[in-house]
């Protein structure tokens, strides 16, 4: 397992600040207990790809293509027999299209030649793939329950700093932070509640402070209410 994100050694927290904290994601588990991604997928290979093809995208756009690819091609040899010219018509809506047809199809071609045709759930491994950094493997490793992981996109960084939950200026920095907060237990749903949070309630313009669940324990409330 490769390390995790790492930054300076941060001081210990408060007793009312760990409360805070516990209490934050309490009520996200209270909310949903079992929060998963909203990418569509059916085996590992797919949400593979359909991560890697969400870099820059929404989930809905990449699910409104992966529909109709994965009726076609959800198995690396089916997707290496479609190559990159079959597969950029099924995912042109999608942006960097071309890149990530590119990257699909050798992906592909590797999982065949070196794993059998199977992904393989080591996180060196994944993020030696083309075009699977450290978020698509933290994504892919954490929605299959095989590594607590944290993946820091947009929503999940802007969230974090709202809440008081990092003070991280890198994506990396946040996900340290986040590892080193975030009860145990709790660490496989992490990602999927602060995520949702952000695209649903804590979005970027006009937050949803009035139907937050932990409004009254957000810093960052009085920048919003009554604005």
């Amino acid at each position: 397992m490769a390390k995790p994100a790492t930054r300076p050694k941060r001081k210990p927290l408060k007793p009312a600040e760990q409360a805070r904290i516990a209490e934050i994601f309490a009520r996200f588990e209270a909310a949903e207990s079992d929060p998963r991604t909203e990418l569509d997928y059916a085996s590992p290979f797919t949400l593979l790809v359909a991560v890697a093809l969400s870099a820059q995208a929404t989930d809905v756009s990449v699910n409104k293509a992966t529909a109709r690819l994965f009726q076609v091609a959800d198995t690396p040899q089916q997707m290496l027999a479609l190559g990159e010219a079959g597969l950029k018509p099924f995912i042109a809506s999608i942006g960097l299209y071309n890149t990530k047809a590119r990257n699909v199809i050798a992906l592909s071609r590797i999982l065949i030649e070196q794993y059998g045709g199977e992904v393989p759930l080591e996180r060196d491994k994944l993020q030696a793939l083309p075009g699977v950094g450290r978020k698509t493997a933290s994504v892919v490793l954490n929605e299959l329950r095989i590594e607590p992981a944290i993946a820091v996109d947009t929503h999940v960084f802007r969230v974090a700093h709202r809440l008081g939950l990092s003070t991280g200026k890198t994506p990396d920095q946040v996900e340290a932070d986040l590892m080193a907060i975030v009860p145990d237990p709790l660490k496989t749903r992490a990602h999927h509640w602060l995520i949702l949070h952000g695209r649903y309630i804590c979005v970027a313009r006009r937050p949803k402070c009035e139907d937050c669940p932990v409004a009254d324990l957000c810093p960052s409330r009085h920048l919003f209410v009554g604005r």
